[in-house]
């Protein structure tokens, strides 16, 4: 069953269960992945293209509630981050820290980068190896701390 799919399963779901909530979030992934369908003019996205609409989704809904938060809006900060968490529950399990590091020490061993200025290199490889494992800025972030380590 393709994402499609189970999310619209999903919908059906939530409309006879009567969960506002999960209603709200499902129904923007659905509308997400209709639009790119049509961006595209066929009918079909990949999989790894269905991956990084979620993320983008899960992105923004944490954004919003960050600024949520500097204004003192803790209804909206609440809202956006039961819809993040429920987008997240279709995206893969993401990497620990714990996992990632290991992972991160390959890719930079691989690659023979030495010092911190060839991050751009690293992170272009660790970015295609760890596609919807882990969040972008957690990748950058370590990177930087492990070049700058050695």
């Amino acid at each position: 069953m393709s994402l499609f799919d189970k999310i619209s399963e999903d919908l059906k779901s939530a409309m006879l269960a009567r969960q506002k909530d999960r209603l709200e979030s499902l129904r923007a992934i659905k509308t997400a992945l209709l639009l790119a369908k049509t961006e595209t003019g066929s009918h079909e996205i990949s999989a790894d293209q269905e991956m990084k609409i979620l993320q983008k989704l899960v992105k923004q809904r944490r954004e919003s509630a960050e600024i949520y938060k500097s204004q003192n809006r803790d209804d909206l900060y609440q809202n956006e981050i039961k819809e993040a968490a429920i987008i997240e529950e279709y995206l893969p399990q993401q990497m620990s820290e714990a996992e990632l590091i290991p992972a991160l020490k390959a890719i930079i061993q691989k690659v023979g980068a030495t010092s911190p200025k060839e991050m751009g290199k690293v992170m272009g490889a660790a970015s295609k190896e760890l596609a919807g494992k882990a969040d972008g800025k957690m990748i950058a972030d370590k990177v930087k701390e492990l070049l700058g380590a050695m």
